[in-house]
């Protein structure tokens, strides 16, 4: 799904702003929809609850349309200039198992912890309904809830979606330093290629990661056995004390390949587009030829938010999912947009985008997007055990 052609015009205008987006927001918890930066500290949100005015956002960083000159979110403002709720917005996330590290105690306890609204990737959501963190929509308040893509309308942790919504789909795959890999890459060989050797970051994120690499090796992740799943893992471990891949890391991995730290890694499409917006196409994407990876990331309500907080975070969702703020928002972040109707709005603003493969992709390329397969409680503790040890941790 490499890019054939440099970006046009109109998406050009669209993503200008987000050129120094990551210095403006560097040491910040996030920004209300007023546009004032909040001192985050150990982390963004507030800790002494929400109330019957506000909202409370806890995101994962560029994902949110941003306009560089006010320093808001353009859809955030407009909700709150529509319903009079303060909406309070922090990118707190970088990895999915650290932030709910951080939350953990406090959602044991029944403790607010600092969010209304919370977005884990779809089988960390998976943990929060079985551990009783999440709360169920009251489906009355979320009428935009049919717009939700049919094939993403009932996912095996939570059927009838009644307590999630997907944000945005994740495409898994290669990322490139198109400098120093002219032929990019589409397979394991290509990463491993004796250029990017010492300079390949690959994701926190396992079932990316190793669902990538198992891909490679011919396996079918949606059915893939626990002696493939540590055969994956112990590739990786070997490419790792080889001094092959310098780094697994979370979102941080942008940073990588910026600083000319990386050259090549296994990453998220939008990611990947975002940076060849803000360095003229020195970077590509592409799904590799074994198939690459498929996930969401998901609006949940934590069990810890109050009847006020909950209400009003009924009311985001749903604006979320009107499909003209879909196609705004999915214009800037550039990953897979999971609302009926969005392609539709976004012809209006950005027709070029409209056809966009990392936001609309066609059957062709879903069709080479792989889910990986759900994990029992103990395999979840056990695989990522052996993830972790292979990182060295």
């Amino acid at each position: 799904m490499a890019k054939e052609r440099s970006l046009s015009p109109q998406a050009r205008s669209i993503l200008g702003t987000q050129v120094s987006r990551r210095a403006v927001l560097a040491g910040a918890g996030g920004i209300g929809a007023a546009g004032l930066l909040a001192a985050c500290g150990g982390g963004g949100s507030s800790s002494s609850g929400g109330d019957a005015t506000t909202v409370r956002w806890g995101n994962w960083p560029l994902y949110l349309d941003f306009d560089e000159d006010s320093k808001t979110y353009p859809t955030l403002v407009k909700f709150s200039e529509k319903t009079g709720i303060d909406a309070k917005y922090f990118e707190d996330y970088n990895d999915n198992d650290e932030f709910f590290g951080k939350v953990q105690a406090q959602l044991k306890l029944g403790e607010d912890i600092g969010y209304d609204v919370v977005t884990p990737t779809d089988w960390m959501a998976a943990r929060w309904i079985r551990l009783g963190y999440s709360q169920k929509y009251d489906a009355a308040n979320i009428p935009n809830k049919v717009n939700i893509l049919d094939s993403l309308a009932s996912p095996s942790y939570d059927l009838n979606r009644e307590s999630t919504l997907t944000w945005q789909g994740i495409m898994g795959g290669f990322g490139w330093n198109v400098e120093k890999n002219p032929k990019g890459i589409r397979t394991l060989d290509d990463l491993f290629a004796p250029q990017n050797k010492g300079k390949i970051v690959v994701l926190t994120e396992m079932r990316d990661t190793i669902g990538v690499i198992l891909l490679g090796q011919g396996v079918d992740i949606n059915k893939v056995t626990e002696d493939q799943f540590m055969n994956a893992v112990d590739f990786m471990a070997k490419k790792i004390s080889d001094g092959w891949i310098r780094g697994v890391k979370g979102n941080e991995y942008a940073e990588d390949l910026t600083s000319g730290d990386a050259t090549a890694v296994i990453g998220w499409s939008g990611d990947m587009f975002i940076l060849a917006s803000e360095n003229e196409g020195k970077f590509d994407f592409a799904i590799p030829e074994s198939g690459g990876t498929i996930s969401g990331d998901n609006l949940m309500i934590p069990s810890t938010a109050s009847a006020a907080g909950k209400a009003n975070a009924e009311k985001m969702i749903n604006y979320y999912y009107e499909p003209a703020v879909a196609a705004e928002v999915a214009a800037y972040v550039n990953y897979v947009c999971p609302v009926k109707g969005a392609q539709a709005e976004m012809e209006k603003i950005a027709p070029e985008l409209a056809n966009s493969e990392y936001i609309f992709p066609t059957e062709k390329t879903a069709s080479r997007l792989n889910v990986f397969r759900s994990l029992t409680p103990d395999e979840e503790t056990k695989w990522a055990e052996a993830f972790q040890q292979a990182q060295g941790n």
